[in-house]
């Protein structure tokens, strides 16, 4: 399973490169967001993916790291989905005013020859 998601977050983290460097922006936005969620995957799995773990213990458990789930991983991907959600629609908003005025989705403005 975590060699699985290791793959996995390798694949959209050279997806998302590979597609910032294209010369169009709406291919640069989707690599970002490709690369953001990879960093979120890779934030979750820093976790220690386990399966079935409880998130509130009960009264006569005792509190050990082995049992619960640690629920910082899981604010920080919260925080960075909303963070990433905020800054996808920004550049989105950019792009199609850039569009909008230059006639072109080149990153440099400039078709190529």
């Amino acid at each position: 399973m975590l060699a699985l998601l290791a793959l996995f977050i390798g694949t959209l983290a050279g997806c998302g490169t590979w597609l910032m460097l294209r010369p169009r922006t709406f291919d640069v936005i989707l690599g970002l967001t490709l690369l953001s969620y990879a960093v979120n995957l890779f934030l979750f799995a820093m976790g220690r993916v386990k399966v079935g773990a409880l998130p509130i213990l009960g009264g006569g458990t005792a509190p050990t790291l082995a049992q619960v789930a640690d629920p910082l991983p899981q604010a920080l991907v919260l925080t960075a989905i909303v963070i990433s959600f905020a800054m996808t629609a920004l550049l989105l908003a950019l792009a199609l005013r850039a569009h909008g005025e230059a006639a072109s989705d080149h990153v440099d403005g400039e078709e190529p020859r």
